[in-house]
C-alpha cells in the first residue's frame, strides 16, 4: 500500500484508535493522581503500567497512520471531541470505583478497535494485526484490573 492508496476505512480506524488511546491514557493519569482509598499504591502502580502500554500503543497507531500517508491527529480539542470515553469526575476518586471504572474503559476501547477489524482486514493485513495486538493487551489490562479488585 502507497500513500496514494491509504484506505478512508483504515484512516478512520487507525485515527479513531489513536483518540481513543490518547483519551484512556490521559483518564489513566487522572485517576493515578486523584485516587484515594486502601489499595492506593497497587492502583497508583497498575495504572502507571497501563498509561505506559497505552501510549505506546498510541504511537503505534499514528506512526501506522503516517507511514500510510494519513496525518495522525491527536490534539486536545480533537480527543475531546471524538472520543468515546466515559470521563472521570474533576476530584478525589475512589480507588474501588477506579478498579471498575477503568476496567470498563479498557473493555470500551478494545470493542471499538475491534468493531473496525473485519473492514480493516479487508484491506490492510499490517494495521489489522496492530490492532489485534492492542485491543488483546487492552483485555488483559482490564483482567488484571478485575483481578486485584476481586482480590481487594
Amino acid at each position: 500500500m502507497t500513500n496514494q492508496q491509504l484506505s478512508p476505512v483504515v484512516e478512520k480506524a487507525l485515527q479513531q484508535a489513536l483518540v481513543d488511546l490518547t483519551d484512556l491514557s490521559l483518564l489513566g493519569k487522572q485517576a493515578h493522581w486523584n485516587i484515594k482509598g486502601s489499595r492506593f499504591r497497587a492502583l497508583h502502580l497498575q495504572l502507571d503500567e497501563i498509561v505506559d502500554e497505552v501510549r505506546v500503543a498510541s504511537d503505534d497507531v499514528a506512526e501506522r497512520l503516517a507511514a500510510l500517508g494519513g496525518v495522525p491527529d491527536a490534539r486536545a480539542a480533537t480527543v475531546a471531541a471524538a472520543s468515546g470515553l466515559k470521563q472521570f469526575d474533576a476530584s478525589y476518586l475512589s480507588v474501588d470505583e477506579v478498579y471498575s471504572q477503568f476496567e470498563e474503559l479498557l473493555m470500551t476501547v478494545s470493542d471499538r478497535i475491534k468493531a473496525t477489524l473485519d473492514p480493516v482486514d479487508d484491506v490492510d493485513h499490517l494495521s489489522n494485526d496492530m490492532l489485534i495486538g492492542i485491543a488483546t493487551g487492552l483485555e488483559k489490562q482490564a483482567w488484571m484490573l478485575r483481578s486485584a479488585a476481586a482480590n481487594g
